[in-house]
């Protein structure tokens, strides 16, 4: 199944770029730091104490239409997940839990940029889908000075979109494997480079198990701000 999806993914993404190039557009390989939390109400606030620090790396199709507008599908490895920590580390007692999924992630943005000029700004907005591939979940700490560790993969459901409401090896613990949600963005673009910062608001809930109750209110949210080059 997942090898199907990552094909499926690279399929798509291939389609737009190809396009691009017949268009006399370009591709932009990017990277960056991204800035992750998970939602902890129904109003999608975050704890910004938990924000996690990860990256994301990939390659974007820049699609023109026409001067101002443009599509811009892509195909990116990112990081998301959260932290939980109590007291200082080094201290007699102290305890940190990460969560830090890795997804491969299909945006499809679309773009208005400024006209002329060496420098454009731009704006933009617009879905991805995105599929778990791994992940750790870690916890480290001490309790009256005795140092504790443990590490281990991220467990992930065997559900797909096609079954519905009817989950696939859902169970406590277990992440789901799709994300889905949706991307706004603003940035700088010269003749070579493109600074871009991104939000990622996640619209799938991330525990398996369709019958939950309050874990229905956690979803991804990423803050991102990358560097591209016009290949």
């Amino acid at each position: 199944m997942k090898k199907k999806i990552a094909a499926a993914c690279m399929a798509v993404f291939l389609f737009f770029v190809s396009s691009s190039y017949a268009q006399k557009s370009s591709a932009i390989l990017r990277g960056g730091v991204n800035f992750a939390n998970v939602t902890i109400n129904d109003n999608g606030n975050v704890d910004d104490a938990k924000t996690l620090t990860s990256f994301q790396v990939g390659i974007i199709g820049d699609f023109h239409l026409c001067s101002i507008f443009s599509i811009q599908p892509g195909l990116l490895f990112t990081g998301k997940g959260t932290k939980t920590q109590s007291g200082n580390e080094g201290s007699a007692n102290w305890y940190r839990a990460t969560s830090n999924p890795y997804y491969i992630e299909v945006p499809v943005n679309f773009i208005l940029k400024t006209p002329t000029g060496p420098i454009k700004f731009f704006g933009g907005a617009g879905p991805y889908i995105a599929v778990g591939v791994s992940g750790k979940n870690k916890v480290d700490g001490a309790i009256l000075g005795a140092q504790f560790s443990s590490e281990e993969d991220i467990r992930w459901s065997n559900d797909d979109p096609s079954t519905l409401n009817q989950e696939e090896g859902s169970g406590f613990g277990i992440m789901k494997r799709f994300d889905y949600g949706l991307n706004g963005l603003v940035g700088i673009e010269a003749s070579k480079l493109v600074i871009t910062a991104n939000y990622g608001l996640g619209l799938a809930k991330l525990q398996s198990g369709s019958n939950s109750g309050e874990d229905n209110n956690n979803k991804h949210r990423v803050f991102s701000v990358t560097l591209g080059i016009k290949l």
